[in-house]
């Protein structure tokens, strides 16, 4: 296995590190270690930054997040090719993910005034001398670590909606793919005319570290579960609040009467593309025993010309991080030495860089490749007796991420009993695409929520105010409250509860 990827220090005056094109080992750029004290700084340039962005009102924040936004799109082919040396995959796939990364861009600066804004709610009989009202601040400085296999994507989903609600943010892009993090900042920083409203901190572990320990005030997290637990203790520290999105081991579950034609291409793409490195990936299948030859045919009939390469006829790209070929093979082995059927690749498709598709049958439920977060080009498909015991197996998992269904009768009713944040119909990873939804899972999967308005409020606080219209008929709060006016009240709370009452 090839180790010459990892991104390491140099020391020197300033502490660099190399960033690297996965597919050959070639230099792609050097970037700065951030420090401990440097990371600070920034914190406090935030600090300064966002007296200006968050006194701004909603329609000019929003002003300038469309512009980035247009920025984006006219630059977006600059953009794709530096994830893809970063990364390795396809031109293709990273325009994708900033397709979608400009979409919810555009989603949060048009909808944080609705989501957030001032608005009214009853007062309440006992209260009906106040008008109340609720809005969502801002926290101030939100950091971000953000992870390599969609590095415009993912982290957007926390930066965009961060930005919308008023915050500055500190990002700490992946060690794997600094550059990509460097120009979203730079390009932010054209837009608000050089001020330090979202800054990148770049670096190692370290970095991460220091960014979890200053003093922001919530920070949002994508990675491995172990790393998560890391980024909370640190955080903990300083009582700041944390945001984990930590991996999944999803499911696609095929029922009789689906499409197979269209399950196969879902699962495949689901399990296969950005070489298996996807957070809400397909890992597992399972499919209704009575159609699972013919999807098995269906699902080989399509693989047979997909392979990972780097010339333009290959659709899957090289593994990012090197480490992770050691997992990917290691669970391979276990499934097969446990007893599980080859139906394409195998042990011998982890190469030195990519990995072929692997397509394993009838894999054990206590094998790795079922239990633990792969994260490579691989499927594990099983045939199962019926939907209970495919929901049964999908929902034996620490994990709560995502997953899909393919139903024609019963999706819906399927997919409502799937212990996950997210779970798409007759689709696969369609919830990732509707800026409108929250994204984030349950379990070992991490809490929180990124996207739509649930997304605009994790960076905020709520502000409850309470306004006097008139005088109470009876004055609560004071000390001349008497016992006829105790009397009076435990009248009416008897009249407003004491019965009983039916739901209309």
């Amino acid at each position: 296995m090839s180790t010459t990827l990892q991104p390491t220090a140099t020391s020197g005056a300033t502490d660099t590190f190399d960033s690297l094109d996965p597919a050959n080992g070639d230099l792609v750029g050097t970037h700065p270690v951030t420090t401990r004290a440097e990371v600070d700084a920034a914190v406090a340039r935030a600090r300064g930054a966002v007296d200006w962005w968050g006194n701004l009102s909603f329609d000019e924040r929003a002003e300038h997040l469309l512009t980035w936004r247009s920025v984006i799109t006219r630059r977006i082919a600059q953009l794709a090719d530096l994830s893809h040396r970063e990364t390795g995959k396809p031109h293709g796939d990273a325009q994708l993910e900033i397709v979608l990364a400009i979409d919810h861009i555009a989603w949060a600066a048009k909808n944080a005034k609705k989501v957030l804004g001032a608005r009214k709610v009853s007062s309440g009989l006992l209260m009906a001398n106040q008008a109340a009202t609720v809005a969502y601040h801002p926290l101030g400085v939100v950091g971000v670590i953000g992870p390599w296999n969609y590095p415009v994507f993912t982290p957007m989903g926390s930066i965009a909606y961060a930005l919308a609600a008023g915050n500055a943010v500190v990002f700490k892009p992946s060690e794997y793919t600094p550059g990509v993090g460097q120009w979203l900042a730079d390009s932010f920083r054209e837009v608000v005319h050089g001020r330090d409203v979202l800054q990148v901190v770049p670096g190692l572990g370290e970095t991460g570290n220091a960014l979890c320990r200053a003093r922001i005030d919530k920070l949002a997290f994508t990675g491995s579960g172990r790393t998560g637990k890391l980024v909370m203790a640190a955080c903990a520290e300083n009582l700041t609040p944390v945001i984990i999105e930590a991996g999944g081991k999803d499911s696609l579950i095929v029922d009789e009467d689906a499409d197979l034609a269209k399950a196969a291409e879902a699962a495949l793409w689901g399990g296969m593309a950005n070489a298996g490195q996807t957070c809400i990936g397909t890992e597992r299948v399972y499919v209704h025993e009575n159609v699972f030859d013919a999807f098995m045919t269906e699902i080989l009939d399509q693989a047979k010309d997909l392979r990972a390469g780097s010339d333009s006829g290959a659709k899957i790209g090289p593994i990012t991080m090197p480490s992770q070929l050691g997992v990917i093979k290691s669970h391979i082995d276990d499934a097969i030495a446990r007893g599980a059927k080859v139906a394409l690749g195998g042990s011998d498709a982890v190469g030195e860089r990519f990995v072929q598709p692997t397509i394993l049958t009838h894999v054990p439920e206590d094998s790795t490749e079922i239990t633990e977060e792969t994260f490579g080009p691989t499927l594990a498909i099983n045939p199962v007796a019926s939907m209970d015991e495919a929901v049964r197996l999908t929902n034996a998992t620490e994990y709560g991420l995502a997953g899909a269904v393919f139903s024609k009768a019963n999706g819906m009713s399927i997919a409502h009993r799937i212990r996950s944040g997210m779970t798409s119909v007759n689709s696969v990873i369609a919830f990732a695409a509707v800026p409108s939804l929250p994204f984030g899972g349950v379990g070992q999967s991490g809490f929180g929520r990124i996207h739509g308005a649930d997304g605009l409020r994790e960076f905020t606080y709520a502000k409850a105010i309470t306004r006097q219209k008139f005088s109470p008929v009876m004055n609560l709060t004071s000390f001349a409250r008497d016992a006829a006016t105790d009397g009076k009240v435990a009248q009416l709370i008897t009249l407003l509860h004491g019965g009983k009452q039916t739901l209309k």
